[in-house]
C-alpha cells in the first residue's frame, strides 16, 4: 500500500467534509437546525462514498485513509459544536453519552499515538458499524424524538473502542484498514 497517492476520485470525495464541516459549524452558529442536519447527512454520504470508491477503483491507500480519518475528525468536531450550539438541553441530558463518545475516540486514538507515534486509520467494521448507528441516531435525537437509538449506539461505539485498543495492543507496527481483531489475530 503507497503512502502518497495523487488526486483521485476517493480522496475528493473525502474532501468534501473539509468543506461541510466549517459550512456545518456555521449553520449552527446562526441557528440553522435543518440545514445542519442536511449538510451533515451530506457529509455522511462522502464518508461512505469515499471507502466504497476507494475500494471499486483498487484506489486503497495509506494517505487515502489517513485523509478519511481527519475528514472524519473534523465531522465529529462540528457535530459537537454544532450540536452544543443548536440543542443545548439535549446535549446535557445526554452528557453522559457524549463523554462516552469523546472518551472512545481519545483513548484507542491516544494509545496508538504512544505505542505507533502516530494516529491510525484502522477503520474496523466496529467502527464503521458504530458510526452508521451514531449518524442514523442523531437524526431522531436532534429532531424531536427519542434518544435510547442514540444511546444503543453509544454502547456500539464503546464495544468498537475496546476492539480498536486490542488491535492496537496487538500489532507489532501500525496498519491501516484493519477489519477486525480477528483478522489482526488471524495474521500472526
Amino acid at each position: 500500500m503507497q503512502l502518497h497517492s495523487p488526486i483521485t476520485l476517493p480522496n475528493l470525495i473525502s474532501s468534501i467534509r473539509f468543506v461541510t464541516a466549517p459550512l456545518m459549524l456555521w449553520l449552527a452558529w446562526h441557528g440553522y437546525g435543518l440545514a445542519f442536519m442536511i449538510v451533515l447527512a451530506i457529509a455522511f454520504l462522502s464518508d461512505v462514498l469515499d471507502g466504497l470508491a476507494a475500494r471499486l477503483t483498487g484506489q486503497v491507500t495509506r494517505f487515502g485513509a489517513m485523509l478519511d480519518t481527519w475528514a472524519d475528525l473534523a465531522t465529529y468536531l462540528s457535530i459537537g459544536f454544532g450540536s452544543w450550539w443548536l440543542w443545548p438541553d439535549i446535549v446535557h441530558r445526554e452528557d453522559l453519552f457524549l463523554y462516552a463518545i469523546v472518551a472512545c475516540y481519545l483513548i484507542p486514538a491516544t494509545l496508538a499515538t504512544i505505542k505507533f507515534d502516530t494516529y491510525t486509520s484502522y477503520h474496523t467494521w466496529g467502527t464503521k458499524i458504530a458510526a452508521v448507528a451514531i449518524g442514523l441516531s442523531l437524526y431522531p435525537l436532534f429532531l424531536g424524538g427519542p434518544a435510547w437509538p442514540f444511546e444503543i449506539a453509544v454502547l456500539i461505539y464503546v464495544i468498537a473502542a475496546l476492539e480498536e485498543v486490542a488491535i492496537t495492543l496487538t500489532l507489532d507496527q501500525v496498519q491501516s484498514n484493519v477489519r477486525s481483531i480477528w483478522h489482526v489475530l488471524r495474521q500472526r
